[in-house]
């Protein structure tokens, strides 16, 4: 039996350890996940994204073995320091019953100060709120109205206090926003990691994990305790208290509106894949632990599929797309990328999971968009390269911007060739041949000091662009149109925000042909969000399009996968 210890980083040294006791063989991210600490696993445990990184020591030869089929090698420096992947790291039960194993969890440098974006384009809309108040003289009281609909009384005359919330829960981030429903004026923003992301980075590993009771306890609760901390910054900023927050709208795809509710979301990840939960509903904040009135309610927006979700109906109202004429094309980059057609109004959707590369979680110097990280990365005509970072920190990683610009050049520069293999035999003449280097048996391609892009990202950046690519020109295929006739293109999102057009042209996850049509409207599931908070008829009207929205399911599509092949070489 052998006793195992965690220490989290840069704990005091007279801290407690947590203690956990093996009695199977388990591997030291399950027993993190069992005793309560947070070990970060973006890619859930598949060995993928070489993320959870832990220090053990204390061990015999025969209490740990180093499990096969790890996709991320640690470097030979990380493995005489005893660092090894919590996820692919079994501790063994039959050690001897003296063993008692310490294990340091590292902490990532990109945990804070990431960069997250709460603004963007927004439909201006006349002040007319679900909900309202009354005064009523006679009884000193107000009434609390959703529409027609007694929601609470409170005691004298409130009617200047009404607060209401819109929560962008992104797979990645949350973005919380306060506004004053007798004004319309937001009053404070607030922003954090989606705590769900340490556990499971992308939405089908998101599924998996919370279609367990424990995995979804842990993505609910821990979800419902980060929004509690926003909404308590929000009403601090303000100097309001939080009981006269009457309505919450969540804004977020599918997924993330059943685990913020606590709803298994097991249906989603599997064949026909039908929602629990298809929005324009109401639910009770109290009912879920939030910091609200005790009668505030939760506002769902209405989805389009398992993987179209309220986040895009937010951002079709954003982007106003029901009265854009001509040929718009919608696109929201992320995880999960989801995608929207309009042609003089009438609307066609798809989503398609692009994976967890644009938010560097599966590239071996990948960070998120914190402090040091390499967001630009240009090479000029003269050979030379100017790197940015965040911040302007020394570099430590590359987020999904600037590795989109460093592929993105390296194809222009035709370092990587199309089938995104760095150049073959006339590597040598290239003017950048000399960043070519040698790291654990393989060529790289160094940026600055240890911070590197090896083949292995490439190939993960190909097949995020190629999935998105892919899912564009079956999306136009559907409706009888090519890129050619697509007037304007918005390129939505958080992370979106940060791309360069330029970029997205190079790698091929756009065609040449949009150069020149690119918007780029930042954070329209909180912008549209925002609209449905403010103004009733909103929901009503993007309720009734949605119902007419044709829905383009690429996993039954018979020429995805031949349309994805396609779409890899850049």
């Amino acid at each position: 039996m052998t006793m195992l210890r965690f220490w989290q980083a840069n704990q005091p040294v007279d801290t407690t350890p947590v203690s956990f006791e093996v009695i199977d063989n388990i591997t030291v991210l399950a027993a993190a996940r069992a005793a309560g600490v947070l070990v970060e696993s973006p890619c859930n445990g598949a060995g993928t994204c070489g993320k959870c990184k832990v220090r053990i020591s204390g061990q015999s030869p025969a209490s740990i073995r180093v499990l096969s089929g790890c996709h991320h090698s640690l470097t030979p420096e990380e493995l005489s320091q005893g660092i090894f992947l919590g996820c692919m790291t079994e501790i063994q039960s039959q050690a001897t019953p003296s063993d008692i194993i310490d294990i340091f969890v590292l902490e990532r440098q990109d945990k804070h100060d990431v960069q997250i974006i709460s603004q963007g384009h927004y439909l201006d809309v006349t002040l007319d709120p679900v909900i309202k108040k009354q005064y009523v003289p006679t009884a000193d009281e107000t009434l609390i109205l959703s529409g027609q609909s007694l929601l609470g009384v409170e005691t004298g005359n409130s009617t200047q206090m009404s607060y209401g919330l819109v929560v962008d829960i992104g797979t990645t981030t949350l973005v919380a926003a306060l506004f004053d429903l007798t004004t319309s004026q937001e009053l404070s923003t607030a922003s954090a990691l989606n705590p769900q992301s340490f556990h499971a980075q992308d939405v089908l590993s998101r599924i998996k994990f919370g279609a367990t009771p424990e995995g979804l306890t842990t993505l609910y609760t821990g979800l419902i305790q980060a929004i509690n901390t926003l909404i308590d910054e929000l009403t601090q900023n303000a100097g309001i208290t939080y009981n006269t927050i009457y309505e919450i709208v969540f804004s977020g795809n599918t997924c993330m509106l059943h685990l913020a509710l606590g709803t298994d979301p097991a249906s989603l990840g599997k064949y026909p894949y039908v929602p629990v939960l298809w929005g324009d509903s109401y639910h009770s904040a109290a009912a879920i632990g939030l910091h609200a009135a005790p009668f505030a309610q939760i506002y769902l927006p209405p989805v389009m599929s398992a993987y179209v979700g309220a986040d895009i109906t937010a951002g079709i109202l954003a982007a106003d797309l029901a009265n854009h004429q001509g040929t718009a094309l919608f696109v929201d980059i992320g995880t999960n990328g989801e995608m929207a057609l309009a042609v003089n109004g009438r609307l066609s959707v798809t989503s398609t999971a692009a994976g967890p590369a644009f938010e560097g979680m599966n590239i071996t110097c990948g960070m998120r968009a914190a402090p040091g990280a390499i967001e630009k990365f240009k090479i000029e005509q003269s050979g030379t390269v100017t790197v940015k970072t965040i911040a302007d920190k020394p570099a430590k990683g590359i987020c999904g911007s600037g590795l989109l610009d460093i592929v993105g050049e390296l194809v222009q520069t035709k370092l990587i060739n199309k089938t995104g293999k760095f150049a073959g035999p006339d590597t040598s003449l290239h003017p950048l041949a000399r960043r070519l280097k040698n790291e654990n048996g393989k060529t790289v391609f160094a940026i600055h000091q240890s911070v590197y892009l090896s083949q292995k990202d490439i190939r993960q950046v190909q097949l995020a662009k190629g999935a998105i690519r892919a899912g564009i020109e079956c999306l136009l295929t559907a409706g009888s149109l090519s890129t050619v006739d697509v007037d304007h293109v918005y390129i939505a999102g958080s992370f979106g925000f940060h791309l360069n057009a330029d970029s997205l042209i190079n790698i091929g996850m756009l065609p040449e042909v949009f150069r020149g049509k690119i918007s780029f409207l930042g954070n329209t599931a909180k912008t549209g969000g925002q609209t449905l908070l403010l103004n009733q008829e909103a929901r009503h009207k993007v309720t009734s399009l949605v119902k007419q929205v044709e829905v383009l399911e690429l996993a039954t599509y018979s020429d995805f996968d031949k349309t994805f092949v396609n779409c890899l070489n850049f």
